[in-house]
């Protein structure tokens, strides 16, 4: 199952220090989650985030409340991990996208300067 090398993991602005902020139980399942995309799966609860940018998708916690990781990883160099949040209503807050847009763009130009 896990035969060839994982693909490396880029965290964008402040996403690894709100993964850190999390609960212990939120954190490996995010863990788990993005290990899964790694090796080139799929997450377990997961939908595609067309509203931040093609190939963005968003991996569904539901550990300890509602729990978000915006990722791209389509990428050739890295999976980018976008924007980390925790879900407070059923739609997904404007800031929380417009954030992840942004973060989207500077992944866009991380990836360029590795060419």
């Amino acid at each position: 199952m896990f035969g060839k090398a994982l693909k490396s993991v880029e965290w964008v602005g402040d996403s690894l220090g709100r993964v850190r902020a999390l609960a212990k139980p939120v954190r490996q399942q995010l863990g788990y989650e993005l290990e899964l995309v790694q090796h080139d799966m799929e997450p377990s609860d997961w939908k595609p985030m067309m509203a931040v940018g093609p190939g963005v998708n968003e991996i569904r916690i539901h550990v300890e409340g509602e729990h978000r990781l915006v990722y791209v990883a389509r990428l050739r160099h890295a999976i980018y991990v976008l924007h980390v949040f925790r879900k407070k209503s059923r739609k997904t807050s404007k800031a929380d996208i417009e954030l992840a847009q942004t973060r989207f763009q500077q992944a866009l130009r991380m990836e360029a300067l590795k060419k």
